[in-house]
């Protein structure tokens, strides 16, 4: 055997040598190709996908070798990006070496190279739609492509970000392109509004049901008679030829739900699918009244049964006739953990009868006494289309929730209902009917649809035979029938989810080819009967109990079956036999797609981009979107613009051109002379869903030329500055490149604004308060930090300012000024104390002509210029008294050259000797000659702030943007930025000699955690610490902004102080700063004070509006603290009283004594200071109780806009020291079904014992008897009555109350108690619905969630008028 064994080895050693031998010669082979293609040109093609919006910004690019073919390039783009080869076409691009738009051959075998693609170069190419249609999505495996694939239909891919519900699926290459073009299957899809799966399902399985739809086509709509909107059946018409005819892959059934009467909030609504066919069912009868097909739901889908009772001991039988539409089958029984394994078995159990014995017994008609009876039901008929409910929702009384069951339960693909109808039945014996039979089946089968036949003799209630022909006859008919009952399978409509909520699709077979297909919202395709398998449901072990939480949650839910009847099988209906009204309307939506498609084929051509154009009159930047399609040239752009702009009467079309823009840097990058006739589509880089820039419609004067702009140029904004005027004209815009050199843009500049070019000094702001002046002669833009757009201050005067260090300059300080200068809106009080304010006209004082609106007093309060040239004055004379006082101080450090204005004391805050006799007399009026008048204006500030939540930080530190050019752009002229002062008296410098050693002048914050004081500790005003720029002037308020209101338009340095700034206010007020307060207004009218003095106007912009009220502002550790009065029985238990303030160190009793006469004056309340206590607020609870000899922020921490409650009491106040506790007390008395009011408790320690006792001193409860439980939520702890009993906590296990679960360690604290020996009243159903009703209306008036009224489902509806507000009364 040697021998033979070593003759077998050999061949095989051969063969294994042959087989590594050929591999080496294939891998030689390949290496000898990759280095023949290594030295082969490449060819880099870029294509780009302009099909859709969401893919034209997608770029795919291949590498090629010089040789492969057109053909083979169509393969690879298809290939990467997933589109079907032959459903596209390729395009050059606009970065072609070709010129035209041709597409290229696709069936070509040219090299890529001899179609004009250049190697070494970028060929662009577009890829576009073919013919008008969109390209192909290649499907997946899971689609149905491959039916070995086990799992592309079970377990369909949820949406992004669904949790729990899921309501739409989107397959991986899903997009919009895809609903634009149809399946391969040849079927048409439905869009899911949001939750509609389950009404998608329903349609679907109608559309397919042959009898259903024919009848429906054969229906003809009257538009004379009906809304079309609104007609249920024309709308499924509608939706049925789309269906049929679309050649999109799915369409939307928003036209169906409307017709329902259903707004867009119901597509968010999960509804049953058996529950949908029957409220549609019953709508389609209504609207079918009295036409053909009025019985067309009977005829399809009603079946009856007969629900009997027979008595056992003499065989009387009471019976009733019912309808069904469809058979609801239980999945497991009642009290039962195991599942029916199938249809079959489901339906045994529907028709088992019952034995009714004992307690149940039947009282028989005959036997006139209770006997024993079997109760059932029995098949009569069954419907041509058989419907089966398979009951997969339940109520698991254990956890009190709704389940879903997942047990398995076969169904047959041909099922025979043949042994399910009883032939016995026609047997039935004339006897007397029981009028009340005892049947009960839930679900669908029911009494009240009876069918024409029964429904109009009423003697089949009474159980007596309607035929007289023989009974061997009719048992005949019968069998003959029940030989033929075979149903065929044809739609399956599949749950997946939980009880909670899911996801619905059909399983549908064609009665056309007998294929499966899967209808899942917009998505079809083909499946086979294993994938029907997989919707039985559970798992393929044990039906055990728990099996259903383990099992698969994508299971059937309604089966229908047609009846295997060649005679009455009907096929659908051929085009040629459509009736004439659906070939007019097939015709009517081919149209209506056609446009469609039309319409999106524009769409998908058409540019949209911004739009931006300053309008040549008003001078506003005006804000719009060109859509523009790409073949138009740019000349009809241009008019397109020039409408939607409305310019028209402004300026003519040829005065107009687009350049490119980019608004961000507000930069103007290109203009487009000499194409005029270039389509769009290549000016703005094709079709796409943004862009980097933007276009601006540009115009000019007839007397102008437009000014080339060229790629690679800036733009500068060029504004001239006055230093005698002192003004900053608007900006004129120049175009500069960065190489030039400063020489070179001064006389680029010289030329366009006609000033010297050698006197010329030019500031670039870089950024803002960033000012750099351009010095260096030969030193390039960009070396000096020119950007694409950038912003230029110039002054070309032979002033000696010219001489002086640039910080230093008269130029420097104002152009910081005109950087940090805000434009604000003052709102003065209606009635000054001690002033009133009338309007004049008046001359400026520099002689300018023109009218202003002045504030004049009518005695003798001088005008808005006469106060400021006072000011002017006083300003100057302080400033050479300071610079006397200087130098008799020999304080040499101090250069003369320095800024001699830098803690100059403003004129107007002069508190002692300074001030002037008009505000100290107005003083005077406030607090000794008026306090009436000041009091009320102190009540209604009060009012306003009544509920107004305001932080203790003020919310005017919110950052905001400046615009530095807002001054110089008013009205587009030049604005002086003062009134005839000269610059040094206006202006202020952080950078000019302070950084030359001398500390600054800015305010620091407080140390303490109060609201900042208007004066500092020597009694000098902070204010007089440092004059920033202030100019006021009347303005006259827009309409609607309140009748006889005072405003006055400032402009304020916005580095000053706030309390500077009301200083500067106090002439125009009339009375001190320390008098009235600051109100910063917001977008939403919202009023919050301004209450940090030592802050700047920084975080105030341009426009932004003030208020100013009267009464006292706070001072240096004074606190704002609103009042509210504790009223614990009352409905409102929190009710404002009036603002106050105190002071750090001040004790409760001495603020209880400032209080009584502000509650006497402005609430009406007389107290005296024994009568009434403070204690601490925490939103609508009350806490600590304040004690009189009780500090403030040694003992009590109090803030800005503070709280505190005020409770007058009953008698002498009860808590003397800290180690007491109050709580309220509240008893419930379970035989009334009553809440006594609140009574106070005072403990002297958290004993539970001693509360148990104090509660049972004030109630008479017996101190064993006592039973108590700690209030809920917020004070005061409402709950309802219904709940109380069973729901507290009540007599928890503990000795302390300061401990857990209670956790009572402060005043103020609901405790609820009871005696445990009371019983509970026991109630009628109406009059607990009645209580309910109550409690219900109480608990929502004061805010409290009724807990014991659980949410109501939506209910189902479709209103068949389409106006579901004529439907409200039903629920």
């Amino acid at each position: 055997m040697v021998p033979s064994e070593e003759n077998q080895l050999v061949p095989k050693e051969d063969m294994l040598w042959r087989c590594r031998q050929s591999i080496f010669d294939e891998m030689k082979k390949k290496f000898s190709q990759i280095e023949s293609a290594a030295d082969e040109p490449r060819v880099l093609c870029i294509i780009q996908d302009t099909t859709n919006s969401k893919t034209v910004n997608e770029r795919i690019t291949l590498n090629l070798p010089a040789s492969t073919p057109v053909k083979r390039l169509f393969e690879d783009v298809a290939t990467k990006v997933g589109y079907v080869n032959g459903t596209f076409d390729l395009i050059w691009g606009n970065g072609g070496s070709v010129a035209d738009t041709t597409s290229l051959d696709q069936s070509s075998d040219k090299s890529v190279v001899d179609a004009g693609f250049e190697p070494g170069k970028k060929n662009f190419l577009h890829l576009t739609d073919k013919d008008g249609e969109q390209p192909q999505i290649v499907l997946d495996e899971a689609s149905g492509a491959d039916d070995r694939n086990p799992d592309r239909f079970i377990g369909p891919l949820p949406r992004e970000g669904s949790a729990g519900v899921s309501n739409d699926y989107v397959g991986q290459n899903y997009s919009y392109t895809s609903i634009l073009s149809k399946s391969e299957t040849g079927y048409v899809g439905l869009v899911n509004q949001a939750m509609t799966c389950y009404l998608n399902s329903l349609l679907q399985t109608l559309f397919m049901t042959p009898e259903f739809r024919n009848a429906l086509y054969r229906w003809e709509f009257e538009e004379s008679e009906e809304d079309p909107v609104t007609s249920i059946p024309y709308q499924l018409q509608r939706l049925f030829v789309l269906l049929q005819t679309s050649k999109k892959r799915a369409i939307e059934t928003t036209d169906v739900t409307r017709s329902f009467g259903w707004d867009s909030s119901e597509a968010w609504q999960q509804h049953d699918v058996q529950e949908l066919c029957r409220v549609m069912f019953d709508a389609l009868e209504q609207k079918w009244k009295q036409t053909e097909q009025a019985d067309l739901i009977n005829q399809l889908y009603q079946g009856k049964l007969k629900d009997y009772v027979r008595c056992l001991e003499c065989g009387y039988e009471s019976w009733r006739i019912d309808t069904y539409l469809d058979i609801p089958l239980v999945i497991r029984p009642y009290g039962s953990n195991q599942a029916f394994a199938s249809v079959e078995e489901a339906l045994h159990a529907f028709i088992q009868p019952e034995i009714l014995d004992g307690p149940n017994q039947y009282f028989c008609e005959r036997c006139k006494k209770k006997c024993d009876a079997r109760k059932g039901l029995r098949f009569l008929h069954f419907p041509y289309l058989l419907t089966l409910q398979l009951k997969r929702f339940d109520f698991d009384y254990t956890t009190m929730h709704r389940i879903k069951l997942n047990d398995r339960m076969t169904f047959p693909e041909e099922l025979d209902m043949g042994s399910f109808i009883d032939i016995e039945d026609e047997k039935s014996p004339q006897t007397e009917s029981c009028t009340d039979s005892g049947a009960e089946n839930e679900g669908s089968c029911h009494s009240d649809q009876m069918s024409n036949d029964f429904s109009n003799d009423d003697g089949v209630d009474e159980g007596i035979c309607l035929e007289s022909n023989s009974t061997a006859e009719r048992i005949s008919k019968a069998a003959s029938e029940k030989n033929l009952l075979l149903y065929e399978l044809f739609s399956v409509m599949v749950h997946s989810g939980s009880a909670a909520g899911g996801h619905y699709y059909a399983c549908i077979k064609s009665f056309t080819d007998d294929q499966w297909y899967s209808f899942n919202d917009q998505h079809v395709s083909k499946i086979t009967h294993e994938d029907i398998k997989k919707t039985y449901g559970g798992t393929s072990g044990s039906r055990g109990y728990y099996s259903s939480a383990f099992a698969s949650s994508t299971n059937a839910y309604m089966l229908i079956y047609r009846l295997k009847d060649t005679t009455r099988n009907a096929k659908f209906l051929e085009v040629t036999e459509y009736p004439e009204h659906i070939k007019r309307l097939v015709e009517k939506e081919k149209e209506l797609e056609e446009q469609e498609k039309r319409q999106r084929e524009i769409e998908r051509n058409t540019c949209k981009i911004k739009l931006f154009c300053l309008h040549p009159v008003k001078q506003i930047m005006m804000e719009n979107k060109l859509e523009v399609h790409k073949d138009k040239t740019l000349k009809e752009a241009v008019e397109i613009a020039y409408k939607i702009m409305d310019l028209e009467e402004a300026v003519p079309l040829d005065c107009c051109r687009l350049v490119k823009y980019d608004e961000f840097h507000d930069y103007l990058e290109r203009s487009y002379e000499g194409e005029e006739d270039t389509p769009m589509g290549i000016l703005l880089g094709g079709v796409k869903s943004t862009y980097m820039f933007d276009l601006l419609l540009e115009t000019r004067r007839p007397d102008q030329a437009f000014q080339c702009y060229k790629p690679g140029e800036v733009m500068v904004k060029v504004h001239v500055v006055d230093l005698k005027q002192e003004t900053v004209v608007p900006p004129i815009s120049v175009r500069a490149y960065l190489n030039q050199t400063v020489t070179e843009f001064k006389h680029l500049i010289s030329k366009t604004v006609h000033l010297p070019a050698e006197t010329m000094r030019v500031v670039l702001e870089r950024c803002y308060n960033d000012l750099r002046l351009l010095g260096v002669a030969n030193k390039t833009l960009k070396a000096e930090g020119f950007f694409r757009s950038n912003k230029v201050f110039i002054e070309s005067s032979e002033s000696q300012d010219r001489q002086l260090a640039f910080t230093d300059s008269q130029l420097w300080k104002l152009l910081d000024r005109h950087a940090n200068t805000i434009r604000l809106y003052v709102s003065l009080p209606e009635q000054s104390p001690g002033s009133q304010f009338r309007r004049t006209v008046l001359q400026k004082a520099s002689g300018d002509s023109g009218n202003l609106d002045e504030i004049l007093p009518l005695g003798n309060m001088k005008s808005v210029e006469a106060i400021l040239e006072e000011s002017t004055e006083k300003l100057k004379t302080l400033s050479l008294q300071q610079q006397q006082q200087e130098g008799d101080n020999g304080d040499s450090s101090k250069s003369t050259e320095a800024s001699d204005f830098e803690n100059i004391e403003s004129p107007s805050n002069e508190v002692d000797s300074s001030v002037s006799a008009e505000n100290r007399e107005l003083e005077n009026q406030i607090q000794v000659s008026d306090p009436d008048n000041f009091q009320s204006e102190e009540r209604s500030d009060s009012d306003v702030n009544n509920d107004r939540s305001t932080s203790s930080v003020d919310s005017d530190i919110l950052s905001s943007s400046h615009s530095s050019d807002t001054l110089c752009n008013v009205d587009s002229a030049a604005i002086p930025l003062a009134n005839g002062l000269d610059s040094h008296s206006i202006t202020s410098s952080r950078r000019s000699k302070a950084n030359e050693g001398k500390k600054e002048t800015w305010d620091t914050a407080e140390e303490d955690s109060g609201t900042d004081s208007e004066y500092d500790e020597s009694g000098k005003s902070r204010g007089e610490a440092q004059y920033m720029y202030f100019k006021a002037e009347p303005y006259t308020a827009e309409e609607g902004s309140g009748e006889g209101q005072k405003w006055l338009l400032i402009h304020v340095d916005k580095r000053i102080t706030l309390s500077a700034f009301k200083q500067h206010l106090e002439p125009f007020v009339g009375v001190p700063s320390s008098q009235f307060k600051v109100f910063r207004v917001y977008a939403s009218n919202q009023e919050f004070e301004s209450v940090r003095l030592n802050e700047t106007l920084s975080s105030f912009s341009d426009d932004n509006k003030i208020t100013i009220r009267l009464g006292r502002a706070l001072k240096k550790g004074e606190y704002r603290v609103k009042v509210y009065q504790l009223l614990v029985n009352d409905p409102e238990p929190c009710k404002f009283l009036l603002d106050s303030v105190f002071a750090k160190g001040m004790t409760v009793r001495q603020s209880k004594e400032e209080l009584l006469p502000q509650l006497r004056e402005q609430c009406g309340l007389d107290l005296t200071i024994d009568r009434f206590r403070l204690r601490k607020k925490t939103w609508k609870n009350p806490g600590t109780v304040f004690l009189d000899y009780h500090v403030y922020e040694e003992d009590i921490n109090i803030s800005s806009n503070w709280e505190v409650f005020l409770e007058i009491l009953d008698g002498a106040e009860k808590m003397k020291s800290m180690s007491q506790l109050a709580v309220l007390s509240r008893r419930w008395r379970p035989s009334d079904m009553k809440l006594d009011p609140f009574q106070e408790v005072v403990l002297e320690s958290s004993s539970v014992d001693e509360l148990k006792e104090k509660l049972s001193e004030i109630s008479g409860i017996l101190l064993e008897n006592i039973e108590f439980a700690k209030g809920r939520g917020t004070f005061p702890c409402e709950i309802s009555i219904l709940e109380i009993h069973q729901d507290l906590d009540w007599n928890p296990k503990v000795s302390t109350l300061n401990v857990w679960p209670l956790y009572i360690c402060d005043d103020g604290a609901v405790i609820f108690y009871r005696d445990k020996t009371e019983e509970v009243v026991e109630l009628t159903e109406e009059q607990r619905n009645e209580l309910m009703k109550k409690e219900s209306s109480r608990l929502q008036k004061t805010g409290h969630r009724v807990t014991y009224s659980p949410r109501k489902e939506k209910a189902l509806k479709i209103y068949l008028d389409g106006a579901p507000n004529k439907d409200l009364t039903q629920d």
